[in-house]
């Protein structure tokens, strides 16, 4: 299976259904985050960060998994953005 399929079936298969839509979960964690730094922090940049996260670790230590979740994080982020322009035009 390619990085992008196992990305893409973890993006929207069982962890979506656990963790609700990213819009939704990374909003949470953009709040907790919030408190932390004490700035504002959007889901857009939660799963930015993650992607840093997942690059930073491939640089230290090359895996499959650093390069499927590093995908994953961008579906991610597409997804909450289409997200948040459809719940816009509700």
């Amino acid at each position: 299976m390619s990085i992008l399929q196992e990305a893409l079936d973890l993006t929207t298969g069982d962890r979506q259904e656990s963790y609700g839509h990213p819009l939704d979960d990374f909003t949470k964690t953009a709040n907790m985050w919030a408190v932390i730094i004490g700035a504002p922090v959007s889901a857009e940049q939660v799963a930015l960060c993650m992607v840093a996260l997942k690059i930073s670790r491939e640089l230290h230590a090359p895996k499959r998994d650093n390069l499927v979740d590093g995908a994953g994080y961008f579906n991610c982020l597409d997804m909450l953005r289409e997200e948040r322009a459809r719940r816009a035009k509700q």
